[in-house]
Formats: structure tokens, sequence, C-alpha cells
């Protein structure tokens, strides 16, 4: 964006927009503020910029568990739990899992141990040979669409731990991706994740769900990753798989007598 574009879009004259750039205005807070909104920046980097400016931040960043952000944890919690018997987790703004739905043991269940030692990265996880790569039939693709996000992610928001947490991943084996035209209508509009599990190919469409208007830096890294199944196979696998778990844990084993 050059000087001009910006200084239209936050309606202030180019003169002192120049004059800030250069140091010989000092912006107010305000200005500050009005100039990151436009350039889209992080609530986080928002906070750098003020205290550069020598002013207080202006955003919090309380932990999740602090009262303040019980409404958060309410709404997400409410995601998550409706969500079953579809997996759904909470990450935040380096991947890192947050929670998680029962559901989401089904991704979990074979992965290596010092990929599952908190804090429980989901992309390392997903594309690490020991974590959930070996069972994605569809890896060069679905490794090609994680790589893609994680350095537009890094990009947007200049941080170097999504910078490394990019460089890591691209250092894992995943093959390059077909460039031979789909043919099914689903791979068409959207990149699936296609899962192999117990002998049998179940297939995953994926949502982000993000705070409409974060105030608070935590809030503002928090997305919720929701799996829907893309096919009525997958919906029939996932549903008898929880009707499973729901009797064992009615009925444990060894419980009663006689």
């Amino acid at each position: 964006m050059s000087q001009l574009d910006l200084s239209i879009e936050a309606g202030v004259s180019t003169r002192h927009l120049s004059f800030v750039e250069t140091g010989r205005s000092r912006p107010s807070p305000d200005l500050i503020l009005r100039l990151a909104e436009h350039l889209e920046m992080p609530l986080a980097e928002r906070n750098t910029m003020l205290l550069a400016g020598g002013y207080a931040p202006a955003y919090p960043r309380h932990e999740l568990s602090d009262p303040e952000l019980a409404p958060v944890r309410a709404a997400v919690r409410q995601i998550l739990d409706g969500h079953r018997p579809y997996p759904a987790l909470l990450v935040d703004q380096h991947w890192h899992l947050v929670d998680a739905n029962p559901a989401v043991a089904l991704f979990t269940m074979d992965a290596q141990p010092h990929l599952l030692a908190p804090p429980i990265n989901v992309l390392r996880l997903s594309l690490h040979p020991d974590g959930l790569a070996p069972r994605i039939v569809n890896l060069p693709e679905w490794r090609a669409h994680l790589l893609q996000r994680l350095h537009q992610q890094a990009a947007s928001t200049n941080d170097p731990i999504l910078y490394d947490l990019h460089e890591e991943l691209r250092g894992y084996p995943g093959g390059d991706v077909d460039t031979t035209p789909v043919s099914d209508a689903l791979s068409r509009v959207l990149v699936p994740l296609r899962y192999r599990h117990a002998d049998q190919e179940l297939s995953f469409v994926s949502t982000t769900t993000l705070f409409g208007t974060p105030r608070d830096v935590t809030v503002a890294g928090l997305a919720v990753e929701a799996f829907f199944p893309a096919d009525s196979a997958t919906t029939q696998a996932l549903r008898a798989r929880a009707d499973r778990d729901s009797a064992a844990a009615r009925h444990p084993a060894g419980a009663g007598g006689g």
C-alpha cells in the first residue's frame, strides 16, 4: 500500500502522514490505531506500535482461564460440544491445541507420544511422519494447503514463530501435488481431508470460525477448526463410532457382576 493509498483510506493528509513516517511529527494514539486498523495489523502489533509511540497498549491480553473470558469459553464449549460426533478443536495464534471435543481422538489415537506432549501443535501433528501424515490419503494436496495457509498467516502477522514453524513443516516429507485435473466434484471446489482409519477412507471438509469483534489479544488469536463429513459413508462411520463410545461409557468392561 502506497503512502497516498494509506492516507486516503485513513482520512489523513499525505503531508501529515509523511511527517509521521519521517519522525517530523509525533502521531496521536488515535492516529496510530487508525493506521493500524487500515493496515489490518493484528491486535498485538497495534499494541507494539502504541508502545513505540510512547503510549499505553490499547488491547488487553487475558488468559483464557480468566473470569473476563468466561463468555468466550462458554461459546467455544457450545461449538465444540454441538459439533459432536464430528471432530472440532480450538487453536491459538500459533496453532497450539487449546481445547477439543472427544471426536478429535480419531486423529490422535495413532500419533507418537512426543507429538502429543503439551503444548500440542496441530500442524506439526498433522504433517509429521509420526503423526497423522501416514494416514492422510491425499497428503501432498493437504500438506500444500496447510503450508500455504500458514505462510499467508505468517506474512500477514510478521510473526517469527509462524515463520519458523513453516520452515520446519516444509522439511517434512509429503510429496508433490499432482497437477492432473481432479475428477471428483468435491475436489473441484475445495481441498478435502481424506483420512484412512481402520481400513476405511474417511472424507472431511473443514471450516474455520473466528470471533468477529475481538478486543483482546488472546481472543483475536483463537480459531475453531471443525471437520464435517463429506460423504454418507463418513457420516455413518463417525456416528457408529460415537454410539460405540457412548455404550462403552455406560457399560464399562468389568462393571456390574453376576
